[in-house]
């Protein structure tokens, strides 16, 4: 599996820039230098407070302490010299900003101690529903993309799982309503249904219905306001072990892309069919359609997110039209690598998280992979 998420700015571990580290030195730098042109009655130098309160979003206690402590020395000795009336005022506000911003700088180390725990806790919880999928089953090829919609992001309802089963190869992919901790919890429940259901149910009708049975108990076992709120969109696929026409199966999800040669089409699926947790409240079934996926072709399937990226000037990203630009298509990893760089690239900043899988089908003859990564 390749997760790939948005750069930025280089930061250290604790998520600051070298340029935010520096800032305090770079301050008292410049009140310095102020301190020795300007004329002598104009005690720029008691400015220099601001250093080490500056320094508490971003040093340690000792540095913040250590650095307001030399610009009391500074300022001491230079009032000494040039104001001696203000001194004992100059040095007790010195003092006192110094004193502050080392106990700033406490809680904010504690509070970042914290989210890193919380991270710790929130990227193991995405593992689970996110975890790495093989490359390669039998004659399929299967490539994955992750892209957070911030580079801080670490959780979202984004997911997709791919089994080999007695049935052919079962691919998941689907988008959680809501963001979070509260998101994940039914992305697992419905990856963890998936893992086990792919190799009992039948068909995708019967493993749709699994599917939605198991996310409308995870409801009613964490019973809150959003109970009734909590579904997912999805689609199911199944490619055959020895080739031949694939099913899909589309819970009111964006649908799939073949991709066959210079042809690339949407599969709109031929009947709706009800979001996971919703097939009791709307009364309705669920659809499968069969696709001929012949060797050599690619199907994408992807999160909303995708298609939802906007530009400057608001208009969405025109996933078929770029397909279509590409001549020919690159095999999945570098058609997911290329996807992931346009959608940067297109977008001014990202909305949403996204999640693609793409999976290709070999010729039998040879056994072979097509060439490419």
């Amino acid at each position: 599996m390749t997760t790939t998420r948005r750069s930025g700015p280089r930061r250290t571990a604790h998520g600051r820039s070298g340029l935010a580290l520096l800032a305090p030195i770079l301050l008292a730098l410049a009140i310095g230098v102020a301190a020795v042109v300007t004329p002598r009655d104009i005690a720029v130098s008691r400015m220099l407070p601001a250093a080490p309160a500056l320094a508490a979003s971003s040093w340690s206690v000792a540095a913040t302490v250590g650095l307001g402590v030399l610009a009391l020395v500074v300022v001491l000795i230079l009032d000494l010299t040039y104001h001696h009336h203000a001194v004992f005022f100059t040095g007790a506000a010195i003092a006192a900003v110094t004193a502050a911003a080392g106990y700033a700088c406490h809680v904010r180390l504690g509070r970042e101690r914290a989210l890193l725990q919380v991270r710790s806790v929130a990227e193991a919880a995405q593992s689970v529903v996110l975890r790495p999928v093989p490359p390669r089953i039998g004659r399929v090829r299967v490539q994955t993309l992750y892209l957070a919609a911030a580079a801080e992001a670490r959780i979202g309802g984004d997911l997709y799982e791919v089994a080999d089963t007695p049935y052919g190869v079962r691919l998941l992919i689907g988008d959680v309503r809501g963001k979070g901790l509260s998101a994940v919890g039914v992305a697992g429940a419905v990856v963890n249904s998936f893992r086990e259901a792919a190799y009992d149910e039948p068909d995708l009708a019967a493993l749709a219905r699994r599917l939605d049975t198991s996310l409308v108990r995870y409801g009613e076992s964490f019973p809150s306001d959003e109970s009734a709120e909590r579904f997912a969109t999805a689609v199911l696929a199944q490619i055959p072990h020895r080739g031949g026409d694939a099913t899909v199966l589309n819970c009111g999800h964006p649908p799939p892309v073949l991709i066959r040669g210079r042809d690339v089409r949407a599969l709109e699926p031929a009947a709706a069919s009800p979001p996971l947790n919703m097939a009791g409240l709307l009364g309705a079934d669920y659809a499968v359609d069969t696709v001929v996926l012949a060797p050599g072709d690619q199907l994408l399937l992807y999160t909303d997110g995708v298609t939802e990226t906007r530009d400057r000037e608001g208009r969405f990203f025109p996933l078929l039209a770029w397909l279509r630009s590409l001549d020919p298509a690159p095999p999945p990893r570098g058609l997911l690598d290329q996807l992931h760089d346009r959608l940067i690239s297109f977008g001014d900043g990202l909305d949403d998280d996204i999640a693609a899988l793409v999976v290709q089908v070999e010729a039998a003859e040879t056994g072979q992979s097509p060439p490419g990564p």
